[in-house]
């Protein structure tokens, strides 16, 4: 097994999950368009013309195998979709709403929201101190050098709470993240936050992982922070710890949660950290780029998705297709409520998404510098959402009550300038539509 790429962190450092001048400032003109609210019709490409090119250009090209986007509106049962493709380079297939696709980080989000419930139902507190859940995070230490050596460290000056995990700011480490000897131990310890594929990928270390997510937990407690809790943002693998403390907490194993809580009542029937044989036609091929070509990385019918395990990995070890993480966003764009289900309460949605990290935190210089965090994403004004290694990402605007995903299968992430150029598209799109709105 292989960690997650380092290009992961590359999704989303120099700009926003969708940047807000485009986003917002299109938004409210886009309610006012045919398409917007009372087409049921899913393909919609002709009113969006750059980003349907785009979506074509890179298919075409055999760049990609698929760019499959999705907009959905307040409580409308189907999100409109533009792009396509195929489920592989090889394989005809096309993709469409239930083709499943690795969602490495937007894994996070789900997992946020699944603390929130318990949160909300007294089970855990936002500021509740971590080493009551799990003992062994009690009295940490932090390292002087976060790319130094071991033994050189300083104990915490306080506690790390719930809130530090869902918003990053515990002072943990990570794979894609940590350097040095740090780095080193996590990797001996076993310490994956998803899975890659099951061939060696050259320059990355095969990691043999903890055996259960238990032990990665308590393995992690072992080695010493990077930086000092509640001081600075830095991603990390906390969010895969919130795992093991919903366990604990609800006295449920983690995916079982999931799947009680939030798959089943959203309707999310698409949704695995594994993938049945019985589905294993649906996934797509993960593709590395490497000199602008593309091989694959994560061939669909041998996945190591198709394998269970060894660590649940609330942080990126997740597949799922487009209409079920459309239902998602669609249950916290409902403040909780989805087909009359009441999933979450209203509160623990409006808390969640909302910007959680504590005072003292220092962004600067970080990816969220001048932004918030959340339950496990990025929250900017009313928007909350996240993106993937993979190249997928994900968003909830509660002002202009819009639902957006983009997917696609390829690493590293920068490889391609897809998210540069869907924006560009995206304000090209805009442009249009306000230019014959105003004709």
């Amino acid at each position: 097994m292989n960690t997650l790429l380092a290009a992961e962190t590359a999704v989303l450092s120099r700009r926003t999950l969708f940047r807000q001048s485009a986003m917002l400032a299109g938004g409210a003109m886009l309610t006012t368009l045919p398409f917007g609210r009372s087409l049921l019709a899913h393909d919609v490409s002709e009113s969006w013309p750059n980003v349907a090119a785009l979506a074509k250009r890179y298919v075409d090209s055999r760049k990609l195998a698929n760019l499959f986007l999705t907009f959905g509106w307040e409580q409308e049962d189907h999100a409109h979709t533009v792009g396509g493709g195929t489920l592989s380079l090889a394989r005809p297939t096309p993709v469409d709403e239930n083709s499943l696709f690795r969602i490495y980080s937007m894994s996070k989000p789900i997992t946020g929201m699944a603390t929130m419930i318990l949160i909300d139902e007294g089970k855990l507190g936002l500021d509740q101190p971590l080493h009551e859940i799990l003992p062994a995070f009690r009295d940490m230490r932090v390292l002087v050098d976060p790319a130094g050596p071991l033994e050189n460290t300083v104990p915490a000056e306080r506690p790390i709470t719930i809130r530090q995990l869902l918003t990053h700011t515990a002072g943990l480490g990570y794979q894609i993240i940590s350097k040095g000897p740090l780095l080193a131990a996590y990797n001996a310890n076993g310490l994956v936050g998803g899975r890659v594929s099951k061939m060696p990928i050259p320059g990355f270390p095969a990691v043999t992982p903890a055996p259960g997510l238990e032990a990665w937990a308590d393995r992690l407690a072992g080695l010493p922070l990077m930086y000092q809790p509640a001081a600075k943002w830095s991603y990390s693998c906390s969010i895969d710890l919130l795992g093991r403390v919903i366990e604990v907490a609800s006295g449920m194993e983690f995916e079982a949660f999931l799947k009680a809580r939030i798959f089943e009542p959203c309707g999310m029937t698409s949704t695995y950290m594994q993938v049945p044989q019985s589905e294993a036609s649906r996934l797509t091929d993960n593709y590395g780029i490497l000199g602008g070509n593309a091989f694959p990385l994560d061939p669909g019918p041998a996945s190591i998705f198709l394998d269970p395990p060894e660590v649940p990995a609330g942080g990126g070890g997740l597949v799922s297709s487009p209409k079920d993480y459309d239902r998602f966003l669609r249950m916290l764009l409902g403040y909780g409520m989805i087909d009359g289900v009441r999933v979450m309460s209203e509160e623990a949605v409006r808390v969640g998404t909302s910007d959680l990290m504590p005072a003292t935190v220092d962004t600067k210089g970080s990816w969220l510098e001048g932004q918030g965090h959340g339950a496990g994403g990025r929250s900017v004004g009313q928007t909350f959402g996240w993106g993937g290694a993979a190249g997928t990402l994900a968003a909830v605007d509660f002002g202009l009550k819009l639902r957006s995903t983009l997917f696609t299968q390829y690493m590293p992430s920068e490889a391609y300038p897809i998210r540069d150029e869907f924006l560009a598209a995206l304000e090209a799109d805009l442009a249009a539509m306000r230019s014959k709105k105003a004709a």
